[in-house]
């Protein structure tokens, strides 16, 4: 079986075309090919397949074998390879998620694409569509016991669940240690992706990420949604802002008239192999 390994921001997956090739158990095989030893080494599986209701579809597992909804370094890396592989010569595609329908928009450099901006679309605040066990319209800014300490947090959903939390200082922060307290805390009954965050500036931020499934990976794409999302409601930034990941920046804005989120960033080839 071919694939490819691409990254965004350091957000690595493994792709493969289901135009070409059959997978037949997707869970297994991302858990085999993931492990960074004995694998190919990488956050998770991203199957390409024909979607009946856009141009493409993305399903994809992170590295223990679960399904995901949705991930917006990983539909930057799909946008490219479907372009750079000739399987559409449009700069404007739909991929179908379980996240619902997202809009790319691909940036070409010398025939091939650079970057892609991503129509993330809509944030979803309200605790039980999140999910959050939790009453009311949102959940923002309200206080959460983990590990017997107290935490602000503001939870934002881009099409899966993400816990933003606000800190003074992050790059030291053990977050192997905290990461799967908050992924497994009862007020989330889907389990949650937590972004650590320190605010720069109004168009500033920086973040990491602990993601359900995976633990901390390089970078986040719905979760730099979520934080500029979060940093708003908080009046903590203005709706346009840099996120700075361990593996590079992203710029995320959300847009006042649409009410939309677009996320731009990279979308990188690391090599192409053979699994057997």
């Amino acid at each position: 079986m071919k694939f490819t390994k691409m990254h965004g921001a350091g957000n690595d997956y493994i792709y493969v075309n289901c135009f070409l090739e059959t997978v037949n158990d997707a869970s297994a095989l991302a858990v085999a090919m993931s492990d960074r030893h004995f694998g190919v080494g990488s956050d998770g599986l991203v199957l390409i397949m024909p979607s009946s209701v856009a141009d493409f579809r993305m399903r994809m597992y992170n590295s223990d074998g679960s399904e995901a909804e949705m991930c917006g370094n990983a539909s930057r890396c799909v946008g490219k390879y479907v372009y750079d592989n000739r399987m559409t010569d449009k700069t404007e595609i739909t991929l179908e998620t379980l996240a619902g329908i997202k809009r790319l928009k691909l940036h070409i450099k010398d025939g091939l694409v650079s970057a892609v901006t991503v129509d993330m679309g809509e944030p979803v605040l309200k605790p039980s569509q999140i999910p959050v066990d939790a009453e009311g319209d949102d959940f923002i800014n309200r206080i959460i016991k983990v590990d017997n300490a107290e935490y602000a947090v503001t939870c934002v959903s881009m099409g899966n669940p993400h816990a933003v939390v606000y800190m003074d200082e992050i790059n030291s922060l053990k977050i192997e240690k905290i990461g799967p307290k908050f992924e497994n805390h009862p007020m989330f009954p889907r389990r949650i992706n937590t972004e650590f965050v320190k605010v720069i500036d109004r168009n500033t931020l920086q973040m990491r990420v602990w993601e359900r499934g995976a633990g901390e990976t390089l970078a986040c794409g719905t979760g730099a949604c979520a934080v500029l999302v979060s940093s708003v409601l908080n009046n903590l930034t203005d709706r346009k802002a840099t996120v700075k990941l361990l593996g590079g920046d992203l710029l995320i804005e959300w847009n006042e008239k649409d009410n939309r989120v677009y996320m731009t960033g990279e979308a990188v080839k690391v090599f192409e192999g053979e699994w057997e």
